[in-house]
């Protein structure tokens, strides 16, 4: 299990936790998700075939937006397999 993998886990352990959103864009990059934020107060994740999740940037990050995140993350490795 790699790193990312954990991390994920521990947010869907506890997604009241201090999430931050460079967290979530690690975990993007990983999963080869493009994100946008131009300087401005949400970050905008897009997948492969063109999904998006908008998350406001600031900390910590409300429980609704990483539980968003995780189902985004799990959505886009189904349609990679």
């Amino acid at each position: 299990m790699s790193k990312r993998d954990k991390l994920l886990n521990q947010m869907r352990n506890n997604p009241k936790g201090d999430w931050k959103i460079d967290t979530l864009k690690s975990i993007a990059d990983y999963y080869g998700i493009e994100y946008s934020d131009n300087g401005s107060s949400h970050v905008v994740f897009r997948s492969p075939i063109g999904e998006h999740l908008t998350v406001p940037a600031r900390k910590p990050i409300k429980p609704i937006y990483i539980t968003l995140f995780i189902d985004f993350i799990e959505s886009t490795k189904e349609t990679d397999i």
